[in-house]
């Protein structure tokens, strides 16, 4: 089954705007990053994690939520859900003593040095890549979590079952799926895939259109 944030191909939300190119459509946005950004430093949790405290929380809110908003809820929900706070603490709008994480405060002079670092998900010793460029493979059905009922994944429910071709190799990386929920980084090989767009979208889409999408190797099976 699915959760109500993998919706590609979904009729009735609307065409995305190309115009709206604001940074931050509201003054609060950049706050909200601002404290996405603190609260990550604490070292509590992974992006993975934090994909995740997003994509679950109730479908009724996650609709009615805007982007930032969702950015928010989950926050809230990995700080009470990790004791980085209580629940009272959190309706109070501050801490009742000083916090055990304290001395990991990211400072605004140290902003800009975190930001250009970055977090690299790119890891040395996973398995020998099982498929190279020009191979046709077909990503797994259904499209969930193999390991987590109901967990975290990066194969979107749109292109499961397709047949692809892969484009490009890009070395190994932190699986997701694993990565989220606790059980160890478990680096795979992960691959650019090719689908011809019709094969994604049906005739709707142009006949020499494709859509490329970074997979990785547990995803992917060899065709026949």
């Amino acid at each position: 089954m699915s959760r109500v944030h993998d919706m590609g191909g979904r009729y009735g939300d609307g065409a995305v705007n190309p115009a709206d190119n604001a940074t931050f459509a509201q003054d609060w946005h950049a706050r909200a990053l601002a404290l996405t950004l603190a609260a990550g430093a604490l070292g509590q949790w992974n992006i993975d994690v934090s994909r995740h405290a997003r994509e679950t929380l109730s479908p009724k809110d996650y609709s009615r939520f805007s982007y930032y908003e969702k950015w928010l809820a989950g926050l809230a929900d990995m700080l009470v859900n990790l004791g980085v706070l209580t629940r009272e603490e959190l309706k109070a709008g501050h801490a009742t003593g000083v916090s055990e994480l304290a001395s990991r405060i990211l400072k605004a002079d140290a902003v800009a040095g975190v930001l250009a670092k970055g977090s690299p998900y790119t890891r040395d010793g996973a398995p020998n890549a099982e498929f190279k460029p020009g191979d046709r493979v077909k990503t797994r059905r259904p499209a969930h979590n193999i390991q987590v009922a109901g967990g975290h994944t990066r194969l979107p429910g749109y292109a499961s079952g397709l047949i692809g071709e892969v484009v490009l190799l890009h070395g190994a990386h932190v699986l997701p799926d694993s990565n989220a929920h606790g059980l160890g980084e478990a680096a795979e090989p992960l691959y650019a895939v090719a689908f011809a767009a019709r094969d994604v979208w049906g005739d709707e889409a142009g006949a020499w259109d494709e859509v490329v999408l970074d997979l990785w190797q547990s995803y992917l099976e060899p065709t026949a």
